[in-house]
């Protein structure tokens, strides 16, 4: 499988003292194009105790938030157990190892990307940042938590959406934010 470009998104996790927070952009775009302003591309899932973002084509990151959905169903919300199952399938089902998303998953206690190449990733720092603007969120997001202590959780991932869509064309400012 050749290295998996994501352009089109950012999506921004955070855990930290038993809190998640998860925002995204609302750009979809086709190439160099702007198809949508104002999309959703983060979700509640499991009675509202889990937080998903996606990025990459947009069919195919709707077809594994149905898969993961159905995967953390199955074993009673337990997001690690979810991911890992579902890196099983996605890298041996002919028809899912040919999709091209990723996901950030994240409850009160872990955040983890889940890839296509079957990777399962949990950031020691409990930040997650997927897409085309992911690392420039990121960057933001280790700055204000060291800098900003005070600085509520929400606020910390909505500016640093912000600062990623000044810099990512593929971005934009119509940001959503969860948390739990």
């Amino acid at each position: 499988m050749s290295q998996l470009k994501i352009h089109g998104t950012t999506i921004l996790g955070i855990v930290k003292d038993n809190r998640a927070v998860i925002g995204g952009d609302g750009q979809i775009t086709l190439g160099d194009t702007i198809l949508k302003n104002n999309t959703t591309k983060i979700r509640k899932l499991y009675e509202d105790s889990v937080l998903v973002g996606f990025a990459g084509a947009t069919a195919d990151a709707l077809i594994l938030l149905d898969e993961f959905e159905g995967k953390l169903n199955e074993y009673n919300g337990n997001i690690e157990r979810a991911a890992v199952e579902l890196a099983k399938k996605w890298r041996s089902d002919k028809y899912l190892m040919k999709l091209e998303a990723m996901l950030a998953v994240l409850d009160e206690k872990k955040a983890l990307i889940i890839s296509g190449s079957g990777d399962i990733i949990e950031p020691e720092d409990g930040i997650v940042a997927i897409g085309s603007g992911g690392p420039y969120a990121l960057a933001a997001a280790k700055a204000f938590l060291m800098s900003a202590k005070k600085m509520k959780l929400e606020k910390i991932v909505e500016e640093s959406l912000k600062i990623a869509a000044s810099i990512c064309i593929y971005t934009n400012n119509n940001i959503k934010v969860y948390s739990l």
